[in-house]
Protein backbone atom coordinates (compact mmCIF):
# COMPACT_ATOMS: atom_id res chain seq x y z
CA UNK A 1 0.00 0.00 0.00
CA UNK A 2 1.41 3.40 -0.99
CA UNK A 3 1.62 5.79 1.95
CA UNK A 4 1.17 9.54 1.94
CA UNK A 5 4.95 9.85 2.40
CA UNK A 6 5.57 7.70 -0.68
CA UNK A 7 3.21 9.87 -2.72
CA UNK A 8 4.94 13.08 -1.66
CA UNK A 9 8.43 11.68 -2.29
CA UNK A 10 7.35 10.34 -5.68
CA UNK A 11 6.10 13.80 -6.61
CA UNK A 12 9.37 15.29 -5.36
CA UNK A 13 11.51 12.85 -7.34
CA UNK A 14 9.49 13.57 -10.49
CA UNK A 15 10.95 17.07 -10.35
CA UNK A 16 14.30 15.54 -11.29
CA UNK A 17 13.11 15.47 -14.89
CA UNK A 18 13.69 19.22 -14.95
CA UNK A 19 17.39 18.56 -14.38
CA UNK A 20 19.74 21.16 -12.95
CA UNK A 21 18.85 24.84 -13.29
CA UNK A 22 21.26 27.25 -11.68
CA UNK A 23 19.76 30.52 -10.47
CA UNK A 24 18.34 32.08 -7.32
CA UNK A 25 15.00 33.51 -8.47
CA UNK A 26 13.02 30.23 -8.17
CA UNK A 27 14.26 29.48 -4.63
CA UNK A 28 13.82 33.15 -3.62
CA UNK A 29 10.22 33.00 -4.87
CA UNK A 30 9.59 29.84 -2.85
CA UNK A 31 11.07 31.35 0.30
CA UNK A 32 9.00 34.52 -0.05
CA UNK A 33 5.89 32.38 -0.36
CA UNK A 34 6.87 30.53 2.82
CA UNK A 35 7.44 33.78 4.71
CA UNK A 36 11.26 33.74 4.49
CA UNK A 37 11.75 31.37 7.46
CA UNK A 38 15.52 31.32 6.87
CA UNK A 39 15.75 34.89 8.15
CA UNK A 40 14.88 33.69 11.66
CA UNK A 41 18.09 31.76 12.39
CA UNK A 42 21.85 32.02 11.88
CA UNK A 43 23.47 30.11 9.03
CA UNK A 44 26.82 28.61 8.12
CA UNK A 45 27.33 27.89 4.41
CA UNK A 46 29.76 25.23 3.16
CA UNK A 47 31.00 24.83 -0.43
CA UNK A 48 33.90 23.01 -2.10
CA UNK A 49 34.70 20.10 -4.36
CA UNK A 50 35.35 17.51 -1.63
CA UNK A 51 34.88 17.37 2.12
CA UNK A 52 31.99 19.82 2.38
CA UNK A 53 29.61 17.20 3.77
CA UNK A 54 32.08 16.13 6.44
CA UNK A 55 32.76 19.77 7.33
CA UNK A 56 29.04 20.48 7.65
CA UNK A 57 28.55 17.41 9.84
CA UNK A 58 31.49 18.39 12.07
CA UNK A 59 30.15 21.94 12.49
CA UNK A 60 26.70 20.62 13.35
CA UNK A 61 28.16 18.21 15.91
CA UNK A 62 30.23 20.89 17.66
CA UNK A 63 27.34 23.36 17.85
CA UNK A 64 25.03 20.62 19.11
CA UNK A 65 27.48 19.73 21.87
CA UNK A 66 27.69 23.44 22.69
CA UNK A 67 23.97 23.33 23.52
CA UNK A 68 22.47 24.90 20.41
CA UNK A 69 19.53 23.63 18.37
CA UNK A 70 21.16 23.01 14.99
CA UNK A 71 19.73 22.21 11.58
CA UNK A 72 21.88 20.36 9.04
CA UNK A 73 21.09 20.20 5.31
CA UNK A 74 23.25 17.99 3.07
CA UNK A 75 22.96 16.02 -0.16
CA UNK A 76 22.60 13.46 -1.51
CA UNK A 77 21.12 11.02 0.98
CA UNK A 78 22.40 7.45 1.18
CA UNK A 79 19.28 5.42 1.91
CA UNK A 80 16.35 7.69 2.88
CA UNK A 81 15.46 11.24 1.85
CA UNK A 82 15.05 12.13 5.55
CA UNK A 83 18.84 11.97 6.00
CA UNK A 84 19.22 15.24 4.07
CA UNK A 85 17.43 17.30 6.73
CA UNK A 86 18.48 16.85 10.36
CA UNK A 87 18.26 18.64 13.68
CA UNK A 88 20.89 17.83 16.31
CA UNK A 89 21.78 14.62 14.51
CA UNK A 90 18.19 13.37 14.14
CA UNK A 91 16.72 13.08 10.61
CA UNK A 92 13.42 14.78 9.87
CA UNK A 93 10.41 12.56 10.66
CA UNK A 94 8.12 11.22 7.94
CA UNK A 95 5.32 13.43 9.25
CA UNK A 96 7.44 16.54 8.97
CA UNK A 97 8.61 15.56 5.46
CA UNK A 98 4.95 15.47 4.41
CA UNK A 99 4.22 18.78 6.16
CA UNK A 100 7.20 20.52 4.54
CA UNK A 101 6.46 19.06 1.10
CA UNK A 102 2.84 20.21 1.26
CA UNK A 103 3.87 23.69 2.36
CA UNK A 104 6.27 24.04 -0.57
CA UNK A 105 3.90 22.48 -3.10
CA UNK A 106 1.27 25.11 -2.25
CA UNK A 107 3.70 27.85 -3.31
CA UNK A 108 4.55 26.77 -6.85
CA UNK A 109 2.36 25.99 -9.83
CA UNK A 110 2.64 22.96 -12.10
CA UNK A 111 3.23 25.33 -15.00
CA UNK A 112 6.35 26.70 -13.32
CA UNK A 113 7.69 23.99 -10.99
CA UNK A 114 11.04 24.16 -9.16
CA UNK A 115 13.78 21.58 -9.59
CA UNK A 116 14.14 18.70 -7.15
CA UNK A 117 17.01 20.42 -5.34
CA UNK A 118 15.20 23.75 -5.08
CA UNK A 119 12.17 22.04 -3.60
CA UNK A 120 14.26 19.99 -1.13
CA UNK A 121 16.19 23.11 -0.07
CA UNK A 122 12.96 25.04 0.52
CA UNK A 123 11.62 22.13 2.58
CA UNK A 124 14.74 22.14 4.77
CA UNK A 125 14.72 25.90 5.36
CA UNK A 126 10.98 25.82 6.11
CA UNK A 127 11.35 22.91 8.56
CA UNK A 128 14.25 24.59 10.38
CA UNK A 129 12.13 27.70 10.81
CA UNK A 130 9.14 25.72 12.09
CA UNK A 131 11.37 23.94 14.60
CA UNK A 132 12.97 27.19 15.81
CA UNK A 133 16.57 26.16 15.22
CA UNK A 134 19.21 28.61 16.36
CA UNK A 135 21.77 27.62 13.72
CA UNK A 136 21.55 25.96 10.32
CA UNK A 137 24.55 24.45 8.53
CA UNK A 138 23.99 24.10 4.78
CA UNK A 139 26.04 22.23 2.20
CA UNK A 140 25.86 23.52 -1.36
CA UNK A 141 24.62 21.11 -3.99
CA UNK A 142 26.72 22.39 -6.89
CA UNK A 143 29.03 25.38 -7.17
CA UNK A 144 27.83 28.21 -4.95
CA UNK A 145 26.85 31.45 -6.65
CA UNK A 146 23.68 30.10 -8.28
CA UNK A 147 23.11 27.14 -5.96
CA UNK A 148 19.69 27.11 -4.27
CA UNK A 149 21.30 27.16 -0.82
CA UNK A 150 22.79 30.57 -1.62
CA UNK A 151 19.51 32.20 -0.69
CA UNK A 152 20.80 32.36 2.92
CA UNK A 153 22.98 35.08 4.41
CA UNK A 154 25.56 33.21 6.50
CA UNK A 155 27.57 34.39 9.49
CA UNK A 156 30.52 32.44 8.11
CA UNK A 157 31.16 30.40 4.97
CA UNK A 158 33.66 27.62 4.35
CA UNK A 159 35.17 26.76 0.94
CA UNK A 160 36.98 23.46 1.45
CA UNK A 161 38.96 22.96 -1.76
CA UNK A 162 38.64 23.20 -5.51
CA UNK A 163 39.24 20.81 -8.38
CA UNK A 164 37.56 20.37 -11.74
CA UNK A 165 33.96 19.15 -11.49
CA UNK A 166 30.63 19.85 -13.21
CA UNK A 167 32.54 21.79 -15.84
CA UNK A 168 29.47 22.08 -18.08
CA UNK A 169 27.84 24.19 -15.35
CA UNK A 170 30.74 25.75 -13.44
CA UNK A 171 33.34 26.32 -16.15
CA UNK A 172 36.35 24.36 -17.38
CA UNK A 173 39.11 26.13 -15.43
CA UNK A 174 39.92 26.30 -11.74
CA UNK A 175 39.59 30.10 -11.87
CA UNK A 176 36.02 29.87 -13.21
CA UNK A 177 35.08 27.16 -10.71
CA UNK A 178 36.62 29.19 -7.87
CA UNK A 179 34.51 32.17 -8.91
CA UNK A 180 31.36 30.05 -8.64
CA UNK A 181 32.33 28.71 -5.20
CA UNK A 182 33.29 32.21 -4.03
CA UNK A 183 29.76 33.29 -4.85
CA UNK A 184 28.67 32.21 -1.37
CA UNK A 185 30.86 34.92 0.23
CA UNK A 186 28.70 37.68 1.70
CA UNK A 187 29.56 41.17 2.91
CA UNK A 188 30.89 41.10 6.44
CA UNK A 189 30.63 37.32 6.84
CA UNK A 190 33.76 35.37 7.71
CA UNK A 191 35.42 33.12 5.13
CA UNK A 192 37.53 30.02 5.85
CA UNK A 193 39.20 28.13 3.02
CA UNK A 194 41.55 25.25 2.38
CA UNK A 195 42.08 26.12 -1.30
CA UNK A 196 45.79 25.99 -2.12
CA UNK A 197 46.07 26.55 -5.92
CA UNK A 198 47.45 30.05 -6.39
CA UNK A 199 45.04 31.24 -9.10
CA UNK A 200 41.94 29.73 -7.46
CA UNK A 201 42.92 31.09 -4.05
CA UNK A 202 43.49 34.48 -5.64
CA UNK A 203 39.84 34.54 -6.76
CA UNK A 204 38.65 33.80 -3.22
CA UNK A 205 41.01 36.39 -1.73
CA UNK A 206 39.84 39.05 -4.17
CA UNK A 207 36.16 38.28 -3.58
CA UNK A 208 36.64 38.40 0.20
CA UNK A 209 38.43 41.74 -0.14
CA UNK A 210 35.66 43.20 -2.31
CA UNK A 211 32.97 42.01 0.12
CA UNK A 212 34.80 43.17 3.23
CA UNK A 213 34.79 39.59 4.46
CA UNK A 214 37.53 38.52 6.93
CA UNK A 215 39.49 35.58 5.49
CA UNK A 216 41.23 32.68 7.24
CA UNK A 217 43.39 30.41 5.05
CA UNK A 218 44.40 26.91 6.10
CA UNK A 219 48.19 26.76 6.09
CA UNK A 220 48.51 30.52 6.65
CA UNK A 221 46.35 32.20 9.32
CA UNK A 222 45.25 28.80 10.66
CA UNK A 223 47.24 25.57 10.79
CA UNK A 224 46.92 21.97 11.96
CA UNK A 225 49.68 19.62 13.09
CA UNK A 226 49.17 15.87 13.22
CA UNK A 227 50.47 13.78 16.14
CA UNK A 228 51.58 10.15 15.98
CA UNK A 229 48.73 8.98 18.21
CA UNK A 230 46.11 10.20 15.72
CA UNK A 231 45.34 13.44 17.54
CA UNK A 232 46.12 16.89 16.20
CA UNK A 233 46.78 20.44 17.28
CA UNK A 234 44.96 23.48 15.90
CA UNK A 235 46.86 26.75 15.76
CA UNK A 236 44.54 29.59 14.86
CA UNK A 237 44.71 33.31 14.59
CA UNK A 238 43.79 33.75 18.24
CA UNK A 239 43.02 30.22 19.45
CA UNK A 240 45.14 27.17 20.19
CA UNK A 241 43.66 23.72 20.80
CA UNK A 242 45.68 20.55 21.26
CA UNK A 243 44.93 16.86 21.81
CA UNK A 244 41.99 16.96 19.38
CA UNK A 245 40.66 13.82 17.67
CA UNK A 246 38.19 13.44 14.81
CA UNK A 247 35.66 10.62 14.89
CA UNK A 248 35.96 10.11 11.12
CA UNK A 249 38.66 7.90 9.56
CA UNK A 250 41.32 9.27 7.24
CA UNK A 251 44.02 11.85 7.87
CA UNK A 252 42.30 14.20 5.39
CA UNK A 253 39.59 14.70 8.03
CA UNK A 254 42.12 16.58 10.16
CA UNK A 255 42.38 19.14 7.36
CA UNK A 256 38.59 19.36 7.29
CA UNK A 257 38.54 19.77 11.06
CA UNK A 258 41.03 22.62 10.75
CA UNK A 259 38.58 24.48 8.51
CA UNK A 260 35.77 23.75 10.95
CA UNK A 261 37.77 25.17 13.85
CA UNK A 262 38.61 28.23 11.77
CA UNK A 263 34.86 28.82 11.39
CA UNK A 264 34.30 28.24 15.11
CA UNK A 265 37.14 30.62 15.96
CA UNK A 266 35.62 33.34 13.80
CA UNK A 267 32.16 32.86 15.32
CA UNK A 268 33.59 32.77 18.85
CA UNK A 269 34.98 36.24 18.25
CA UNK A 270 31.44 37.31 17.38
CA UNK A 271 29.74 36.13 20.58
CA UNK A 272 29.21 32.43 19.79
CA UNK A 273 29.67 30.53 23.03
CA UNK A 274 31.47 27.20 22.42
CA UNK A 275 33.51 25.59 25.18
CA UNK A 276 36.70 23.59 24.67
CA UNK A 277 34.75 20.57 25.96
CA UNK A 278 32.13 20.99 23.22
CA UNK A 279 34.86 21.22 20.57
CA UNK A 280 36.60 18.03 21.73
CA UNK A 281 33.31 16.14 22.12
CA UNK A 282 31.82 17.41 18.86
CA UNK A 283 34.84 16.37 16.80
CA UNK A 284 34.90 12.91 18.35
CA UNK A 285 31.15 12.20 18.22
CA UNK A 286 30.47 13.13 14.60
CA UNK A 287 28.77 10.51 12.45
CA UNK A 288 28.95 10.73 8.66
CA UNK A 289 28.08 7.39 6.98
CA UNK A 290 29.51 6.39 3.62
CA UNK A 291 32.80 8.26 3.96
CA UNK A 292 35.52 5.69 4.67
CA UNK A 293 32.92 3.86 6.75
CA UNK A 294 34.15 0.51 8.02
CA UNK A 295 31.12 -1.76 8.44
CA UNK A 296 32.88 -5.10 8.91
CA UNK A 297 36.26 -6.21 10.21
CA UNK A 298 36.51 -9.80 8.95
CA UNK A 299 36.52 -9.37 6.03
CA UNK A 300 37.24 -5.66 6.13
CA UNK A 301 34.37 -3.92 4.27
CA UNK A 302 34.67 -0.20 3.54
CA UNK A 303 32.04 2.14 2.10
CA UNK A 304 33.34 5.38 0.58
CA UNK A 305 31.45 7.71 -1.73
CA UNK A 306 34.52 9.00 -3.60
CA UNK A 307 33.03 10.39 -6.82
CA UNK A 308 35.81 12.40 -8.49
CA UNK A 309 39.57 12.03 -9.05
CA UNK A 310 40.54 14.11 -6.02
CA UNK A 311 38.36 12.08 -3.66
CA UNK A 312 39.57 8.82 -5.24
CA UNK A 313 43.17 9.90 -4.66
CA UNK A 314 42.36 10.35 -0.96
CA UNK A 315 40.71 6.92 -0.89
CA UNK A 316 43.71 5.39 -2.66
CA UNK A 317 46.13 6.75 -0.04
CA UNK A 318 43.92 5.38 2.73
CA UNK A 319 43.73 1.91 1.15
CA UNK A 320 47.48 1.79 0.49
CA UNK A 321 48.11 2.52 4.16
CA UNK A 322 45.36 0.50 5.83
CA UNK A 323 44.87 -2.59 3.64
CA UNK A 324 48.30 -3.04 2.06
CA UNK A 325 48.58 -6.63 3.34
CA UNK A 326 45.07 -7.72 2.39
CA UNK A 327 43.71 -8.99 -0.91
CA UNK A 328 41.55 -6.09 -2.08
CA UNK A 329 38.37 -6.22 -4.15
CA UNK A 330 36.93 -2.89 -5.29
CA UNK A 331 33.24 -2.72 -6.18
CA UNK A 332 32.76 0.49 -8.12
CA UNK A 333 29.81 2.24 -9.74
CA UNK A 334 30.54 5.63 -11.32
CA UNK A 335 28.18 8.16 -12.88
CA UNK A 336 28.62 8.75 -16.61
CA UNK A 337 29.37 12.47 -16.25
CA UNK A 338 32.33 11.90 -13.94
CA UNK A 339 36.00 11.50 -14.93
CA UNK A 340 35.64 7.73 -14.68
CA UNK A 341 38.77 6.86 -16.67
CA UNK A 342 40.98 8.85 -14.30
CA UNK A 343 39.21 7.34 -11.28
CA UNK A 344 39.58 3.76 -12.53
CA UNK A 345 43.22 4.30 -13.47
CA UNK A 346 44.00 5.43 -9.90
CA UNK A 347 42.38 2.36 -8.32
CA UNK A 348 43.37 -0.32 -10.84
CA UNK A 349 46.95 -0.57 -9.64
CA UNK A 350 46.13 -1.15 -5.97
CA UNK A 351 43.26 -3.66 -6.35
CA UNK A 352 43.42 -7.41 -6.87
CA UNK A 353 39.93 -7.53 -8.36
CA UNK A 354 37.62 -4.85 -9.77
CA UNK A 355 33.86 -5.36 -10.03
CA UNK A 356 32.06 -2.80 -12.20
CA UNK A 357 28.44 -2.12 -11.28
CA UNK A 358 25.80 0.58 -11.72
CA UNK A 359 23.52 2.51 -9.33
CA UNK A 360 19.82 2.82 -10.19
CA UNK A 361 20.09 6.46 -11.17
CA UNK A 362 19.52 8.26 -14.47
CA UNK A 363 23.13 9.49 -14.60
CA UNK A 364 24.64 6.04 -13.99
CA UNK A 365 27.58 5.06 -16.17
CA UNK A 366 27.87 1.97 -18.37
CA UNK A 367 29.82 -0.71 -16.45
CA UNK A 368 30.58 -2.65 -19.65
CA UNK A 369 32.19 0.42 -21.23
CA UNK A 370 34.16 1.08 -18.05
CA UNK A 371 35.24 -2.57 -17.85
CA UNK A 372 36.56 -2.49 -21.42
CA UNK A 373 38.77 0.43 -20.42
CA UNK A 374 40.06 -0.94 -17.11
CA UNK A 375 40.86 -4.46 -18.40
CA UNK A 376 44.08 -3.12 -19.87
CA UNK A 377 45.08 -2.02 -16.34
CA UNK A 378 43.89 -4.98 -14.25
CA UNK A 379 43.63 -8.66 -15.12
CA UNK A 380 40.73 -9.53 -12.80
CA UNK A 381 37.74 -7.45 -13.92
CA UNK A 382 34.09 -8.44 -13.64
CA UNK A 383 30.83 -6.73 -14.59
CA UNK A 384 27.88 -7.33 -12.25
CA UNK A 385 25.26 -4.69 -13.15
CA UNK A 386 23.10 -4.79 -10.01
CA UNK A 387 24.73 -3.40 -6.88
CA UNK A 388 23.24 -5.95 -4.43
CA UNK A 389 24.56 -8.79 -6.63
CA UNK A 390 27.99 -7.15 -6.95
CA UNK A 391 28.30 -6.54 -3.20
CA UNK A 392 27.09 -10.05 -2.33
CA UNK A 393 29.52 -11.62 -4.81
CA UNK A 394 32.48 -9.64 -3.47
CA UNK A 395 31.81 -10.32 0.21
CA UNK A 396 30.87 -14.00 -0.23
CA UNK A 397 34.20 -14.66 -1.95
CA UNK A 398 36.33 -12.72 0.52
CA UNK A 399 38.20 -14.51 3.29
CA UNK A 400 38.35 -13.00 6.77
CA UNK A 401 41.75 -11.53 5.90
CA UNK A 402 40.58 -9.88 2.65
CA UNK A 403 39.17 -6.38 2.09
CA UNK A 404 36.25 -5.13 0.03
CA UNK A 405 35.84 -1.45 -0.82
CA UNK A 406 32.56 -0.18 -2.31
CA UNK A 407 32.95 3.21 -3.97
CA UNK A 408 32.53 5.43 -7.04
CA UNK A 409 29.46 7.42 -6.04
CA UNK A 410 27.32 8.18 -3.00
CA UNK A 411 24.45 6.66 -4.97
CA UNK A 412 26.43 3.41 -5.26
CA UNK A 413 27.30 3.47 -1.56
CA UNK A 414 23.68 4.25 -0.64
CA UNK A 415 22.34 1.26 -2.56
CA UNK A 416 25.04 -0.97 -1.09
CA UNK A 417 24.27 0.23 2.45
CA UNK A 418 20.53 -0.35 1.96
CA UNK A 419 21.22 -3.90 0.76
CA UNK A 420 23.67 -4.67 3.56
CA UNK A 421 21.31 -3.23 6.19
CA UNK A 422 18.53 -5.51 4.99
CA UNK A 423 20.65 -8.60 4.35
CA UNK A 424 22.91 -8.31 7.41
CA UNK A 425 21.14 -6.09 9.97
Amino acid sequence: MISSLDNHLEALYRLRRFGIKLGLEPISRLMRGLGNPHHAYCCIHVAGTNGKGSIAALLSSILTHAGYKVGLYTSPHLVRFNERIQINGHPISDRHVIEAAEAVQQIYTQSDPPTFFECATAMALYYFGRQNVEWAVLETGMGGRYDATNVVRPKVCVISNISKEHTEYLGNTLIKIAAEKAGIIKSGAGVVTGVRQKNALGVIEQTALEKGAPLLRLGKEIKVRNSRNGSFTYMGKNRYWRGLKVGLPGTHQIQNAGLVLGAVEFLAENDLKVSDKAIHAGLRAVLWPGRLGIISANPLVILDGAHNPSAVETLKRFLQKEVARRRLTIVIGILKDKAWKVMLRKLAGISDRIILTSPQYERAGDPEQQANFVRSLNQDVLVIPRIPDAVSFAIDRATKNDAVCITGSLYTVGEAKAYLDSAHP
